[in-house]
This record gives C-alpha cells, structure tokens and sequence, in this order.
C-alpha cells in the first residue's frame, strides 16, 4: 500500500480507534440547537435596548450583552470539541478549587446589592457560586460513574452524593443568595433521581424536607427573605414595598394581552416602573411589547431546547455523559423555572436571571459553559471514558 493511500486511510482508522477530528466534530455538530441558542441571545440583546432606551445610564447594555454572547459563544464552541475524558478528570479539581473559592468569599468577598458574592481580581469580579454549578454537575456526573451499579439505588451509594451537594448550598446560603442555594440543591437531587434513587428514599426525603422547613424559616433565612416569602402569599400586604416589583410585573404581563403593544412601546416598561427589569425581570418586557403570543413563543422556544439536551444525554454511551448533560439541562431547566415563576408570581423574588435574555456576565457564562458541556456529551456520545 502506498503511502498515500494510507493518509488517505488514516482518518478512517483514527475514527475507528475512537478519535476525531475538530473537522468531524463540527459535522456532528447539532446546528439546530446552535441556532436556538444564537437565537434566545439576538431576542435577549433586542429586548435589552427596548428596556433600556429611554435610560442614559444603562445605553450601551444591548450591545454589550451581543459582544459578550459572541466572546462566551466561541467558549462554547471551544468546549463543545473537548473530549469527555478532559471533563471527566477536570471535574473533582473543578469542584474543589471552587469550594475554596465559596469559603473565600466568607473572609475576603466584595459585597453588592446586600449579599456578599463576589471576589475581586483586579479589575475583575468573579462569583463563585454561579461557577460551583457546572463544578457541581461535573462532580457529581463523575461520582456516579465511577461508582454506579445497574438497579443500585441503595441509600449508602448516595451520602457522598448528598454531602457534596450540602457543602457548597450552605455557603451560598451564608452570602446569603438563596436563589442560587435552591437551584444548586434542585440540580443535585435531579441528578440523584436519574442515579435510580428508590421511590421510598424519595418519598421519605420529601418528608424530612417539609418537616425542616420551619427550622430553615426560623433560624436560616435572612428578614428580606421571609418578606418575600410573606409577599408571595399576600402581594397586596405590601404594595409599596416588598410587593411592588411583583405587583407591577403582573400588570406589565396582564397589559400585553394577546398581540403586546409593539416594540419599545410598553408603558410599564418605557416609563421604568420595575425595577431590575433590564435583568431579573426582562420577560416582564416581552409580555408587555408582544403580549402572550411572544411570551408562549419564548417559552417553547426554551422548552425545545430542554427537551433537546435531555434526548442528547439520554443518547449517551457513557454513565459520565449522561448525567452530565442532564445536570448541565437541569441547571439551565431551573433557571427559566425559577425567574419565569418569579416573576408571574409563583414563586418569591430569589434574583434568578432569564438566560440568555437578562443582561449579565457571570450567568451568561455559566450557561453557555452548560450548553458547551450538552453539546460536547452529544459530538462525543459513543465515547467511554475509563471509569
């Protein structure tokens, strides 16, 4: 056989020894779930400039949102090519660099809006909470796949489990962001139930989970936290105060209608009557300009890429890669939960940002790493990293 013959074989065999190439790998891309991504970011920057047009001080934040989007875009990409194995052994040093970093924040952390989240480096500020997420996810994806069994879903097998995900969601607790608390614990027991948990386990951790809520209400949550708890249950208590953000989102949703009034013509948001919504309550601004057909628009959009990533991980080969993509779907999952039921008013105000809608750096970030991860699980499927 000649020599180029066996070049022109060689990518042949490399795929047959489990390797790829980047050129394979962006063929396996799926390009429809890119684009629902691209897509959830233009109508993120757009409605960015509708909430911010008639504010000087806040010009400038839809364009930033785009340029942000397109940086954490090629991340994306960037570990959507990574091979699983890479994952796979960054996943215990990935959690315990970013524990440290949790128990940092309790001794040198800067505080910001009331909480104290973040470390500065320089110029930089980084919260640790939001990247003990995907750490979390990873972590707990490699547990399981070392460990577990066919049919194992034993209550032993799983302490370690439950201890990893305790640590972090009681620092995050101290700071105090309980937004991040619940969705890091939501995340975890995902996770835990996809490992095959028995439904009497479950059933008895729903038990002693309702049992602990007066401890958690008595001794663990902060003042403004019962208030929005107390608001979520009677928002007309305090219209003027606690309850003024809900009270206004709700009339923001109930004035789009059925069409919305247009684009850059919502009252509520035009004349700034919520605050925080160019970020925890930006969808206040799409039920407003484009009514109920936008808004149910955006949340299927958002319910086809859930959908998509759980088929992605359910397709894996590797223990590893599905829960991973399941963690990483869960952890998006929770957050348009959470800031969706926030702001209709299901559930108290927790600081949840709209991915990929709500201007911020370290949530975009967050989620585009999740979204890396997803696709990375599906280019890699048929891969079995070593137990």
């Amino acid at each position: 056989m000649s020599w180029t013959e066996d070049l022109r074989r060689a990518p042949r065999r490399y795929s047959q020894l489990g390797f790829q190439t980047n050129l394979d790998k962006f063929a396996r891309m799926p390009w429809g779930l890119v684009a629902m991504i691209i897509g959830l970011a233009i109508m993120g920057a757009a409605m960015l400039y509708s909430s911010t047009i008639n504010n000087p001080d806040s010009s400038g934040m839809a364009v930033r949102h785009f340029i942000r989007f397109c940086i954490f875009f090629v991340l994306m990409m960037g570990l959507a090519i990574t091979p699983l194995r890479f994952w796979l052994h960054l996943a215990f040093p990935a959690y315990a660099a970013t524990l440290l970093l949790l128990i940092a924040v309790e001794f040198i952390g800067v505080s910001g809006g009331g909480a104290e989240r973040w470390l500065k480096v320089g110029p930089i500020r980084i919260q640790p909470s939001e990247l003990m997420k995907i750490a979390l996810v990873l972590a707990l994806a490699r547990y399981y796949h070392i460990i577990l069994a066919e049919n194992s879903g034993g209550f032993l097998l799983h302490l370690p489990v439950l201890a990893l995900i305790a640590a972090p969601a009681f620092l995050v607790m101290r700071q105090p962001d309980l937004g991040t608390a619940l969705t890091l614990v939501a995340v975890g027991l995902v996770m835990v139930y996809f490992a095959g948990l028995y439904w009497r386990l479950i059933f008895a951790s729903l038990i002693s989970g309702l049992v602990s809520i007066p401890i958690v209400y008595l001794y663990l949550l902060k003042p403004y936290q019962i208030a929005r708890i107390e608001t979520l249950w009677n928002p007309k208590a305090d219209p003027l105060g606690a309850g003024y953000q809900s009270e206004q989102a709700k009339i923001a949703i109930g004035s789009g209608g059925w069409n919305g009034k247009g684009f850059t013509q919502g009252t509520q948001s035009q004349l700034d009557f919520i605050p925080e919504q160019h970020t925890d309550f930006i969808f206040t601004v799409i039920a407003e300009e484009f009514g109920f057909l936008g808004s149910f628009s955006l949340l299927t959009l958002w319910a086809c890429v859930i959908v998509w990533g759980v088929i992605i991980g359910m397709r894996s080969y590797s223990l590893f890669g599905r829960f991973a993509a399941i963690g990483a779907v869960a952890t998006i999952a929770f957050y348009v939960m959470f800031n969706i039921g926030m702001v209709a008013g299901l559930l108290p105000v927790v600081g949840i940002p709209l991915p990929l809608i709500s201007y911020g750096g370290t949530a975009m970030l967050t989620v585009m790493a999740a979204f890396g991860l997803i696709l990375s699980v599906d280019i890699h499927r048929e891969a079995k990293p070593d137990r």
